[in-house]
């Protein structure tokens, strides 16, 4: 569990690429008929709070408690989803 926890979020300090998929549907005789698929490529820039986490000593991801962990994987997950609407929005 730590690693995958300091892997996304070295993913988030460095900045990555994402799909972002938008899938447009009509019911046609009841069912649900794929009309178009758009696969965007998404840069997602740096996160300077990410690298300043990774980068500070005093408490490495690796000696925090599995309550502190999971209170960071859900601020992180947060701070995520608020960029996803932010530049959804643009």
């Amino acid at each position: 569990m730590d690693r995958e926890i300091e892997d996304a979020l070295r993913r988030r300090a460095l900045g990555f690429e994402a799909d972002e998929v938008v899938e447009e549907f009509a019911f046609q005789e009841g069912e649900a008929v794929l009309l178009r698929r758009k696969v965007t490529k998404k840069a997602v820039p740096p996160d300077v709070t990410a690298a300043k986490m990774l980068s500070e000593e005093e408490t490495p991801v690796r000696a925090l408690t599995d309550e502190q962990l999971r209170a960071e994987k859900e601020r992180l997950l947060a701070l995520l989803r608020e960029e996803e609407v932010k530049n959804a929005g643009q």
